[in-house]
């Protein structure tokens, strides 16, 4: 047990330095330079060294003032990714905008626009997409014809996989999955998944999570963009961090959110039925959609299944992994 608690202990530690420490030191070093160079002498790196020895000089003298310092700055640095991560947790939030109609009502408005803006977009590109498909099926189409309906399905599925219920690309990336699953299998996903996620085998979830994880950290890195404007505030040059930094996040979550969808819908359809079964609802082979209502039901309700959805006494119940 000693053991175990060590270990625990050194990983935690490890994760503390790596997720906290360390960036919010780079941060906080990025603030002190900014704010030594200033906006008027913004390209004056090389007088850096000079400046920081004359505040290193009074810390020198005094090893209690040292030590303070090393304590202060370690939990600042801390408290610095603890803030990144709480404002990454607030653009997790935005950028899903799942339950947007709870925001502050003052928000309806522009989001509402918002959502129909995206949704003539994708009417627009749907009908082009259409078009180019009905030309490249034509027995005289050329591979012109087809890169041309490649295309436009791609600039399709940049707007959104369904007609756009979200403001943004990741909230209908995930919203597209359900509306899928329920359309397909009679399937509610907020009801099924808990309990396929306690019936899904280890891979599933080991492939699932790290997804998740990949969102998650990319939302992080998105709190550290904002931290950013910090710097921009007293060195211009901070503005063009916080706008890379905040493009990679953006552009890592969405590649994220889409794994995440694809994994989790692959995941419903591969073991909705086997959870059914164990259930004992359903029939030979995959889930239909009076099936899947019947799953939902009892999952949400209690409701028993008609007799006709039940599985036969014979057919048994296959063993929970």
């Amino acid at each position: 047990m000693t053991g175990l608690l060590a270990e625990l202990g050194r990983k935690l530690a490890e994760r503390w330095l790596s997720l906290l420490v360390l960036p919010g030191a780079l941060f906080l070093g990025a603030l002190a330079a900014g704010r030594e160079l200033g906006h008027a002498r913004w390209y004056a790196v090389g007088e850096l060294p000079a400046r920081l020895d004359r505040h290193g000089d009074a810390l020198a003298g005094s090893t209690a003032g040292l030590l303070l310092f090393l304590c202060a700055f370690l939990l600042a640095a801390a408290a610095c990714g603890l803030a990144a991560q709480a404002l990454g947790s607030l653009v997790e939030r935005l950028w899903l905008a799942d339950g947007w109609q709870g925001w502050p009502r003052v928000t309806h408005g522009g989001v509402r626009r918002l959502v129909a803006r995206r949704g003539r977009r994708f009417a627009d590109r749907q009908e082009a997409a259409g078009v180019a498909e009905a030309r490249a099926g034509l027995l005289t189409a050329t591979p012109d014809d087809a890169h041309r309906a490649a295309v436009a399905t791609a600039r399709l599925q940049r707007i959104a996989d369904a007609p756009p219920a979200r403001p943004t690309w990741t909230g209908d990336r995930l919203h597209a999955v359900a509306g899928r699953l329920e359309d397909a299998l009679g399937v509610e996903i907020a009801v099924v998944w808990p309990p396929l996620w306690l019936h899904a085998p280890d891979p599933t979830r080991t492939e699932i999570t790290a997804a998740r994880e990949a969102m998650l950290r990319a939302a992080g890195l998105a709190g550290w963009g904002l931290l950013y404007v910090a710097v921009a505030v007293v060195w211009w040059p901070g503005a063009l961090i916080a706008g890379a930094v905040l493009l990679a996040a953006w552009h890592r979550y969405r590649a994220a959110t889409d794994a995440y969808a694809l994994l989790v819908e692959s995941a419903v359809r591969l073991h909705a039925q086997e959870l059914a079964a164990r259930l004992g609802i359903g029939r030979r082979g995959p889930l239909t959609k009076a099936h899947g209502r019947a799953l939902t039901a009892y999952l949400s309700h209690g409701q028993e299944p008609p007799p006709e959805l039940l599985l036969p006494a014979e057919s048994g119940v296959p063993e929970l992994r």
